[in-house]
């Protein structure tokens, strides 16, 4: 077994043919067009990665099983056709034999290809190969109107293939994404840099992202942890066909402790490039201590197939279904707590300013550092006040770093609802930054399609979807439909 090939988890790289996938087209169109028009679409997927927890309604579903493997990977053209329920796990499974990897992987495995291009994704190569959806060369899709078109840059379907990232299944849903792929080395070696001061750590993250080097090594990832406001971390790494050791984070050892371990280490640290793409998976970054399972004798009879992002989510999902921790607390006398589990972006030159304020009115620890730039090129006639992707209207030219924070915070007696979600929308907005709708947002109507441009959405909805059969953004995001 190759180092590219270890650590790929339980992925089983399900292949496709073409020709079963051209039959499921046909198969699931049939089934759109035969759904109450006044019922709910929903889709039957075995896995989610939002954080938008709805009651079951009983409403028919979409099978889209058929939609869950790779087609095929091409090592020459450095491409992949995939259907859209597959899971990243199972694409990289499918690409690192052949030395190759989508060109950004975002951080949990079971994170689908169409989750990540009709959302939002990101990862530590972000900041030179900005976001997944930069990396599709086209995407067949199933829209609102019941109509399968294959729409690209510049065919007849473009506005939708821009307008696509940030719509969240309310215009249509990928069937299948042809995505670039690219070259890969065994390892991973990794250094973790200390700062003592938040604008410190931004000014640091522009220039190793300007220069993609760092005292004279290049730079192919870039990431970062904040244990406080006097404790950041970046993580520059780079590829690498050789390592003189590797460290192993599915077993006793958890990732981002490691960090704080090696920070100023001669050395650093190595990995192999799966497990280096899946480093956060294994303890869900560090939210995995809520369940007990960092602790060295938990940890030690937990399987190592059970440390994974999925198994916790379902345990939360189970929590939030039978309200077993809140009324736990209740019993036990102690304050309510708030879920805050947030990713929002504002450019570099503000990071330092949100993660004061953050660190003064919240104060939950880690967080999350990844700074991303847009890949693609404006399109030609594009005047300045326009934007690539118009549903996330990230300025071009400008490098931003995501902040992510996920967890439970206490509320104190008098606090408005949602208090600490409501000022960290806040926040960016007074910052001139964006928040990603995976998760519960609070937003008013009007302030929501300003912030995601409600024109170029209304749009968009009423070309490929002009019956309304899909919610809208705003009462699937917000009002959580």
């Amino acid at each position: 077994m190759t180092p590219q090939q270890q650590g790929t988890g339980s992925a089983t790289s399900t292949r496709t043919g073409l020709a079963e996938h051209i039959a499921a087209v046909h198969k699931l169109r049939r089934d759109y067009r035969a759904l109450p028009k006044e019922a709910p679409v929903r889709l039957a997927k075995p896995t989610s990665n939002l954080f938008r927890f709805r009651e079951p309604t009983g409403a028919p579903a979409l099978d889209v099983s058929a939609f869950t493997g790779v087609i095929s990977v091409d090592p020459v053209e450095r491409l992949a056709d995939v259907g859209g329920m597959t899971t990243y796990e199972d694409l990289v499974a499918a690409t690192l034999p052949h030395g190759l990897m989508p060109t950004v992987v975002p951080q949990l495995r079971t994170i689908t290809l169409g989750g990540a291009v009709t959302g939002m994704g990101i990862e530590s190569s972000s900041f030179r190969s900005g976001l997944p959806h930069e990396a599709v060369r086209e995407m067949e899709i199933l829209t609102g109107g019941g109509d399968v078109v294959t729409a690209t840059r510049d065919n007849e379907y473009s506005d939708l293939f821009h307008g696509f990232p940030n719509s969240y299944g309310t215009l249509g849903y990928s069937l299948r994404l042809r995505v670039e792929l690219e070259p890969v080395s065994p390892y991973v070696h990794l250094r973790h840099v200390r700062f003592h001061k938040a604008a410190e750590a931004m000014d640091a993250l522009a220039l190793v992202c300007a220069d993609r080097e760092y005292e004279g090594q290049p730079v192919d990832f870039v990431d970062g942890v904040a244990f406080g406001p006097d404790e950041l971390y970046l993580t520059l790494a780079r590829f690498t066909d050789e390592a003189p050791w590797t460290s192993d984070y599915t077993g006793q050892e958890v990732y981002y402790r490691s960090i704080q371990h090696y920070a100023g280490s001669g050395p650093g640290d190595y990995l192999t490039i799966a497990d280096y793409l899946w480093r956060w998976d294994t303890d869900w970054f560090w939210c995995s201590r809520a369940f007990g399972t960092q602790h060295p004798l938990v940890r030690a009879l937990w399987p190592r197939s059970l440390k994974r992002s999925d198994v916790y989510r379902r345990l939360v999902a189970w929590d939030r279904r039978t309200d077993f921790s809140r009324l736990l607390n209740h019993y036990r006398g102690r304050r309510p707590k708030e879920p805050l589990i947030q990713d929002i972006e504002v450019g570099v030159e503000r990071g330092a300013e949100f993660l004061d304020t953050y660190h003064a009115e919240i104060g939950m620890t880690p967080v999350w550092m990844c700074p991303l730039r847009l890949r693609e090129p404006r399109r030609p006639g594009q005047g300045g006040g326009e934007h690539v992707w118009p549903l996330y209207p990230l300025d071009h030219d400008r490098l931003y770093v995501n902040f992510g924070f996920w967890g439970l915070v206490d509320m104190k007696p008098g606090q408005r609802r949602a208090h600490h979600n409501r000022l960290v929308e806040e926040t960016v907005a007074e910052l001139g930054g964006h928040k990603s709708l995976y998760s519960d947002s609070f937003y008013e109507e009007e302030e929501f399609w300003r912030l995601y441009n409600g024109t170029a959405y209304a749009g968009l909805k009423e070309a490929y979807d002009p019956e309304g059969r899909l919610l809208d953004l705003y009462a699937k995001c917000v009002r959580n439909r």
